[in-house]
């Protein structure tokens, strides 16, 4: 695994594409690994038994794995096509399997490129992207006379999600860009003139969305 941001699905997507009777099916999906992979995939060959064609391509962080299978359509004109979507969006931990139902005609090589390739796309624009920024987690502990000025602090920074919750005193907990932490933290301490500084936590990925 890497720690760089990186982009991704937001949740499953599906779609449907025909040509020339031939009836694509297109699913994508977020993936973590080689095994979680392995496992989408034997359950949509599962759910579509009937299918002509069960073509995948998928990309992962993990070993930076980049897989892809035809199926048995004609070489590079079906894994390859769905992999080129994923790459062209430049898209990680994610998968995309189209099945094709066959209609009776052949579409040729460049009709079975674009078909590939459209289903895989919608399915893609259905799920939506994010990306996977990376953020720290804090603590603040402060009085109820510094929360003014604390939370006009953490209000006015962008990249700064936080939440309040209210006791003896005031509790902060929220994330910050990971680059941006250091600079949190110093200006939190300076307007409270020491009296109050960030606990930091573990690093965590945040989604952002993003247009697709």
């Amino acid at each position: 695994m890497t720690d760089r941001d990186y982009l991704t699905l937001a949740r499953e997507g599906q779609s449907r594409y025909e040509e020339k009777k031939s009836v694509f099916l297109g699913f994508a999906a977020k993936l973590e690994s080689e095994d979680a992979a392995a496992r989408w995939i034997a359950s949509i060959k599962r759910a579509y038994p009937d299918a002509r064609h069960h073509v995948y391509a998928y990309r992962l962080r993990e070993g930076n794995a980049a897989r892809y299978s035809d199926d048995r359509e004609p070489q590079g004109t079906a894994g390859m096509p769905i992999l080129d979507v994923l790459r062209g969006k430049d898209l990680l931990d994610c998968g995309i399997v189209v099945v094709r139902y066959f209609g009776g005609t052949l579409l040729g090589t460049g009709g079975l490129v674009r078909a590939y390739s459209a289903a895989a796309s919608d399915a893609v624009k259905d799920a939506g992207i994010v990306r996977m920024t990376m953020r720290r987690r804090f603590t603040l502990s402060l009085s109820y006379a510094d929360n003014p000025r604390v939370s006009q602090i953490l209000s006015s920074r962008p990249g700064v999600l936080y939440e309040l919750s209210f006791g003896e005193g005031v509790t902060v907990s929220g994330t910050v860009d990971a680059d941006a932490a250091d600079a949190l933290s110093l200006a939190v301490t300076d307007s409270t003139a020491g009296r109050v500084s960030p606990e930091w936590g573990e690093l965590v990925f945040s989604p952002v969305p993003v247009d697709n």
